[in-house]
């Protein structure tokens, strides 16, 4: 595999499924036989996973909630599909830890780097939930942090479309996918790839990031091998 140790980020989104709110059984099935796939061959993996199918922190103000108490809402959504996930990869026999940002001793253990490391030396699937913790930040600048502070080869956001394209795919039928493409590229186009924080780590830290179709069977297991699926952002 040409891969080590990876650090998956998945959209709460993605886990509706074709529902319009909520959890996928076939989604959560689906997303965690393809992990398994993975560390079957041995590959090291972490996990993000946002709370938009449950709830989004800047929707909050919309709502007349504080954004800040907004924002800690959506860090529990997070949490929850954390959990979700967790039981349904236990299901497939795999060994899982979920860390959380917030102490909650009942469900999650405290992030701490060194312990997150040695779960995944040890094979077990490391789940991040609640985010870093604080308000404002993403689970995209989660999932960049927390892949940097264990030393993740890639990062590897799963989303619903299969790369980065000139324009919005879904709005364009006619927009061209890049298969490769620089940082400062991404920049000056002003293409979306991730929020800017979470970008501007992965660009100061040299750490990869690919964007591909996690919907699609196969993918994230062709990627962990070191086919070319997706984007790859250098």
């Amino acid at each position: 595999m040409k891969y080590n140790r990876i650090l998956l980020k998945l959209s709460g989104e993605a886990l509706m499924g074709a529902n319009k709110y909520g959890i996928d059984p076939a989604r959560l099935e689906q997303y965690s036989t393809e992990i398994k796939k993975v560390r079957d061959q041995g590959v090291e993996v972490a996990i993000v996973i946002g709370g938009g199918n449950i709830f989004r922190g800047v929707q909050a103000e919309k709502s007349g909630i504080d954004r800040v108490q907004g924002d800690y809402m959506g860090m529990l959504a997070t949490v929850i599909n954390a959990m979700a996930l967790q039981s349904a990869l236990e299901k497939q026999g795999m060994y899982t830890r979920l860390m959380s940002g917030i102490k909650m001793e009942q469900v999650c253990e405290p992030f701490i780097r060194r312990r997150a490391i040695r779960h995944l030396e040890k094979g077990r699937i490391v789940i991040f939930g609640a985010g870093l913790g604080n308000p404002y930040f993403t689970t995209d600048s989660t999932a960049s942090l927390r892949a940097i502070e264990v030393e993740a080869d890639v990062v590897m956001k799963g989303t619903r479309v299969d790369g980065v394209y000139t324009e919005d795919p879904e709005k364009n039928p006619d927009a061209t996918r890049y298969s490769k493409i620089t940082f400062q590229e991404v920049y000056e186009k002003g293409l979306s790839v991730m929020d800017m924080t979470a970008f501007t780590l992965c660009q100061e830290n040299k750490l990869p990031i690919i964007v591909f179709d996690m919907n699609k069977p196969g993918n994230l297991f062709k990627i962990a091998q070191g086919e070319e699926v997706g984007t790859l952002i250098i």
